[in-house]
């Protein structure tokens, strides 16, 4: 009888591990249920149909809206993708499938069950008919500075929690039931591009509408400037006096330049207020477009000409508006890192409307050191390659120390989910918008794959009008007598984006031109990041009247507005002694030594 118990006991036990591996095959066949949103929006948010980008964004905290975490490290993960004719009421799913993309995780079903704060985002994207007979669909900036996440028009939800299980069986639905409103009030009969900013007592504001634009990208096309105006200007006694002008290029701004506050609260302001200081016209220009924030001041295939736009169209209008005085010697260009590059491209290739650049931690200023990516000889921008190594890793982004923040690659794939065909309002879209020629498509032509890194060089090759230093070593006979003793850069040596080493290869070309040779100053700041300066703000005024001074014709004064008489051979020696070669000290613009989105 005892055995007889044992034998049903082990039995029992038998069928019922089989009874559960039975159960648990069945629930491992059971297909497993996929992350997937469902995002639409109400007639009352949008009456028309949409197209663009979807995104929904992810968080595991409230403290802001989750589109307001996006960044390339340390962001909020966020997934996208494009959508046609999205009318009200109707969704567009955002999956697993090869229509949505994500940063930093690829795709819906790599988010770890958990609790999350989750948004939906939407960027309208507008059809531009361009008069090259293209036609391309492009978000359309709003005086926002092409701040995708914050830009007029673009739609997004409520933010609210969820619960990832791993298994979910319906679509998540979100509502985008808000959308993004002008921070300006837009005049009757106006519009937002550029933005709206109000006048001052110091610093005004012009738009015009450019023809050349216009015609490019087949709708009507905007550009602007911030104008702050010299201590005395509107004085009576100096209704006769001209000014020489500094264009300080910079990204989109409605802010005064160089932060001037009417009140006199910060030192600058303090400076530019005093009845001593070198008296300037400064000019800060606004291009938001299609791509960027900026213009990069230059006219290419797929961005427009803005060069046109900024040198026939603009200047000529400021110049009629305010006592400048409109001549090439007394115009000098500035700015860091974007407004570097284009305050130096701005003299190079116009060297006929300005008479000097003083230029920072510029955007790559020769494409063998696109960052560290030689464009035209590398094969691959996101890796290192040999030929049994594994692939080494491109740093992007380093500290002083010399730590990786970010590679290559990261910041081109955070780029990627934001926008293909170059729409993501980031750096490396906005270089190859600019720098490169026109796809069949329409849209940039890709100088690597995004997702692999592969150079073309192809591509490549017809980068090389856009590349400064290979202009002017080509160029020099004829841009030398033009440009000599016009170019003074300055660089931290440990830019974070390693732009140092382009101006490097800059300067190592300049100093071997003779005929006539280039007089060029390079100032390099000892351990210092992106965003390094010799000198402050104020202190730059005082190279720039020592400098326009010993440019101005004989018999100027220049007294009116520089403050003191000064020989030029004095003043050729103060613009020299205030750059040499090499300095420990200067100041640093913090804002400068990030990227990502917001700016």
């Amino acid at each position: 009888m005892s055995g007889r118990s044992s034998l049903r006991k082990r039995t029992a036990v038998l069928l019922a591990l089989m009874l559960a591996l039975v159960g648990a095959t069945a629930a491992a066949a059971r297909p497993r249920h996929e992350l997937k949103f469902d995002v639409s929006f109400p007639a009352a948010t949008r009456a028309t149909p949409a197209d663009g980008r979807a995104f929904v964004i992810v968080s595991t905290h409230a403290d802001s809206d989750p589109r307001e975490q996006i960044d390339i490290v340390n962001g909020a993960p966020f997934w996208g993708r494009d959508v046609a004719g999205l009318k009200p009421g109707r969704s567009v799913r955002l999956d697993s499938g090869a229509a949505t993309y994500g940063y930093p995780l690829t795709a819906l079903d790599q988010l770890p069950p958990g609790r999350y704060y989750v948004q939906a985002f939407f960027t309208v994207y507008d059809t531009f008919h361009r008069g090259d007979g293209t036609t391309v669909q492009m978000h359309m900036p709003c005086g926002d500075g092409q701040n995708m996440f914050d830009s007029p028009r673009d739609m997004y939800s409520t933010p609210q929690w969820i619960t990832v299980t791993g298994d979910e069986d319906k679509p998540l639905k979100l509502r985008l039931d808000h959308v993004v409103t002008p921070a300006d009030p837009v005049p009757a009969g106006g519009t937002c591009q550029q933005g709206n900013p109000a006048d001052s007592g110091h610093v005004k504001h012009i738009k015009i509408l450019s023809p050349a634009l216009t015609e490019f990208w087949g709708t009507p096309m905007y550009v602007g400037a911030n104008v702050l105006l010299p201590q005395g200007y509107d004085d009576p006694a100096n209704a006769n006096v001209r000014y020489p002008v500094e264009y300080h290029f910079a990204h989109f701004t409605e802010n005064a330049p160089h932060g001037f506050k009417e009140d006199g609260s910060n030192a600058f302001s303090q400076f530019w207020l005093n009845p001593g200081s070198p008296k300037f016209i400064s000019i800060e220009v606004r291009e938001e477009n299609p791509f960027y924030d900026s213009s990069y001041i230059v006219d290419s295939p797929n961005v427009g000409p803005y060069g046109t736009a900024t040198t026939k169209e603009l200047i000529p209008a400021l110049d009629a508006r305010f006592r400048t005085i409109a001549a090439p010697w007394a115009r000098v260009t500035s700015g860091g890192s974007t407004g570097g590059w284009e305050a130096l491209a701005s003299l190079v290739f116009n060297p006929d409307v300005f008479g000097g650049t003083f230029a920072g931690y510029p955007d790559p200023v020769d494409f063998h050191r696109h960052q560290i990516v030689d464009v035209y000889d590398d094969a691959n921008a996101y890796d290192t390659l040999r030929r049994f190594d594994y692939p080494t890793q491109r740093p992007d982004d380093r500290t002083t120390a010399g730590d990786t923040v970010y590679d290559m690659a990261q910041e081109n794939l955070w780029e990627l989910a934001l926008g293909d065909h170059d729409r993501s309002g980031g750096a490396w879209a906005i270089w190859e918008a600019v720098y490169g020629p026109q796809g069949k498509d329409g849209y940039p032509a890709l100088v690597w794959d995004k997702r692999t890194g592969a150079i073309d060089h192809t591509v490549a090759a017809q980068w090389k009008p856009k590349d400064i230093d290979a202009k002017l070593a080509a160029e020099w006979p004829t841009l030398g007598p033009k440009l000599q003793g016009e170019i003074h850069m300055y660089v931290g040596d440990m830019d974070t984006y390693f732009l140092n080493d382009a101006v490097e290869l800059l300067q190592k070309n300049l100093d071997a031109q003779t005929s006539p040779p280039a007089d060029a100053t390079f100032t390099y700041g000892r351990e210092k990041p992106h965003g390094w300066s010799p000198y402050t703000d104020a202190q730059w005024f005082g190279v720039y009247a020592a400098y326009v001074a010993s440019k101005a014709p004989a018999g100027t004064d220049v007294s009116t507005w520089h403050g003191s008489t000064m020989t030029k051979a004095a003043a050729v020696d103060t613009v020299r002694a205030k750059l040499p070669a090499s300095m420990d000290g200067g100041v640093i613009d913090r804002s400068a030594t990030t990227r990502g989105l917001p700016r």
